[in-house]
């Protein structure tokens, strides 16, 4: 097949889209809006160069209608419902309800915690969404680790990856799932061309769920490291002790009378006021307004030079003897004061500082430390960029950690919230979700119909409230879903997915049907492990169909191939966002992943073709 301008352009394009997406200058959804862009301006670009002679022809590889059908599209209205679903099922409680029991399960053997972890999350995920489960889960998890004594890096891990083995269960399971079902439905010969059906994955899924089951109790378990000890005192974890210390205002001091804000915040000092202690009672944020008096005692966060620049400068004194420590953070009310956070993926403060966001006024906490995979950052910690991921070690008050516990912008560590003042709402949320699946299932309506009815019913019966159905959608992800739809759309028009299916083709010749399907699992999961499975689905199912057509063969069997291999990405952090999630509170490095994640992606490799050949074959 001739290689035209129109395949040049397109394989530039993805070439530019895939470095972007590796090297994450800017966020993944903002790339996929400026493909859109590209694909939107390059006829009436091409078309003002050919004008001026200096192209032979206009190039189109999509009309303004399919650019923008991503908006439009099936699997986009469907994954935004999915979250509208999911968080009203959060909403009620119930998966908070179903970790305590766990809790009261396990005790403190860690093969009981690892099998209960699996156990629960798995199921859910194929009915929630996988990423969803994650964020519920997490809290618990963690709690779960802390009571029975465990290292949480030897559960949170097994967490992320069970929720994507278990989102293979359903089409709902995961974005990708219904992406590539939708992808299918348009690409494919219009004799076979249809959308997957609810439960189509979950033969295959079982046997897959099996399989990495067995392998996180045996083999996984024993590679797994435990970075962070069992959990003991947070401030001993993040080995802040010498960066914690206690002040008294002297009565000569010339920050008696000024507002704390002014004397101590708003300074060329690098250090944060945790806590005052006035005549016996202990304050937290906000403190910004407060007049300093002689004798306050403030809880300060800083390093020893500046402690000694400080001290010697503005009539501050050292407490003797004095121990900053989880206990001392603790007393200032009832309830937990200090605790961890962890920021979301594709959450507004990606790529922000603490500073850019005022976050001390925005939260009403302060931060005393950042935990990065295996490092944590004490120091200046005003100018980090924040990433996903990213676990904050914050001191606040109860009310204020309720309030970032409500914010889908962090995950709360240990605080899984049961929202119990909806429980009563449980039965109603539950029923919706079924007659969503249900209904789906049999054929009465598509996914998308009943998603999005299901969607609007948990606003009618109060499930959720009208606000919290923009705070539950993943913004970040339709769009990514609406920008990258259009590419899927160009490889096939412009004939680069032919070409592409043509040289595996070729190397079909020496290949037995099983390892072409093997090839693209292969291909596919080291896509995704270093950029987003919705890209890589829409990037390879193209192709996978094209080849099936081409070697004569039914191209179910090669979609649901790329399909599983989009939907288990286990070697990096970034492959998907499930272990972007864990990554911070488990202490990981990027090494765990491909020592824990590289056997079980090999085995799937092996176990997902032959399975493939067998169910859809």
């Amino acid at each position: 097949m001739a290689v035209t301008p129109s395949i040049l352009v397109v394989f530039g394009l993805v070439l530019v889209t895939l470095v972007l997406f590796v090297t994450e200058p800017v966020p993944a959804d903002t790339v996929a809006l400026g493909v859109l862009v590209a694909l939107l301006l390059l006829e009436p670009v091409t078309r003002l160069l050919t004008d001026a002679g200096l192209l032979a022809g206009p190039i189109q590889l999509v009309t303004v209608e399919q650019g923008l059908s991503g908006f439009a599209n099936a699997a986009t209205l469907t994954v935004l419902a999915m979250f509208v679903l999911s968080e009203g099922v959060r909403r009620t409680g119930i998966v908070a309800r179903l970790g305590e029991w766990v809790q009261s399960l396990t005790g403190d053997a860690e093969s009981r915690q690892l099998g209960a972890t699996i156990g629960l999350v798995a199921p859910i995920s194929g009915i929630v969404n996988n990423t969803a489960a994650v964020a519920i889960l997490l809290p618990m998890v963690s709690e779960v680790a802390e009571r029975g004594g465990t290292s949480p890096s030897k559960l949170l891990l097994p967490l992320s990856y069970a929720s994507m083995v278990g989102g293979t269960l359903t089409l709902i399971g995961t974005s990708t799932n219904v992406l590539a079902s939708d992808l299918y439905a348009r690409l494919a010969p219009a004799a076979v061309a249809r959308q997957f059906g609810m439960f189509e994955f979950t033969g295959l899924g079982v046997v897959l769920l099996a399989v990495g089951t067995g392998y996180l109790l045996t083999v996984g378990r024993w590679l797994t490291p435990e970075r962070i000890e069992p959990r003991g005192k947070l401030t001993d974890e993040y080995e802040i002790g010498e960066y914690l210390t206690e002040v008294v205002v002297a009565e000569d001091s010339a920050l008696v009378g000024q507002r704390v804000a002014d004397a101590l915040r708003d300074t060329q000092y690098d250090l944060d006021v945790v806590q005052l202690i006035r005549d016996g009672r202990s304050f937290l944020e906000p403190l910004g307004a407060k007049q300093i008096r002689a004798g306050d005692v403030f809880a300060l966060r800083t390093d020893r030079d500046t402690l000694v620049e400080l001290t010697a400068a503005e009539g501050l004194e050292l407490v003797p003897d004095a121990t900053v420590d989880d206990a001392e953070l603790e007393t200032a009310e009832s309830g937990q004061n200090l605790v961890e956070v962890v920021i979301a993926p594709g959450t507004e403060l990606v790529g922000e500082s603490l500073a850019s966001v005022a976050f001390r006024q925005t939260y009403g906490a302060t931060v005393l430390a950042i935990r990065r995979g295996g490092d944590v950052v004490r120091e200046r910690l005003d100018r980090m960029e924040l990433r996903p991921g990213d676990t904050l070690l914050i001191e606040a008050s109860v009310e204020s950690v309720g309030r970032l516990d409500d914010s889908r912008e962090f995950i709360v560590v240990g605080e899984a919230s049961d929202g119990a003042a909806r429980r009563e709402k449980t039965p109603v949320a539950v029923a919706i979700v079924g007659a969503v699946v249900g209904l789906a299932a049999l054929g009465v309506a598509p996914i998308v119909v009943t998603a999005l009815a299901g969607s609007l019913a948990m606003v009618v019966t109060g499930c959720l409230d009208p606000n919290e159905v923009y705070e539950a959608v993943h913004w970040d992800v339709i769009f990514l879903l609406a920008g990258v739809i259009p590419l899927g759309i160009a490889l096939q028009t412009s004939g680069a997915a032919a070409l592409l299916a043509g040289l595996v083709v070729e190397a079909a010749a020496v290949l037995p049907p099983l390892g072409v399907l093997a090839l693209f699992y292969v291909v596919t999961a080291a896509l995704t492990n270093v950029v987003s499975n919705n890209a890589s689905v829409v990037l390879m199912i193209p192709v996978a169909i094209q080849t099936a057509v081409e070697l004569g063969t039914d191209p179910l069997a090669f979609a649901m191939s790329v399909t599983f291999a989009a939907s288990t990405a286990f070697v990096t952090p970034v492959g998907y966002q499930t272990n972007l999630f864990v990554y911070g509170p488990g202490g990981y490095e990027f090494s765990d992943y491909v020592r824990v994640g590289g056997p079980l992606q090999l085995l799937f490799a092996v176990v997902t073709p032959i399975g493939v050949q067998f169910f859809f074959g």
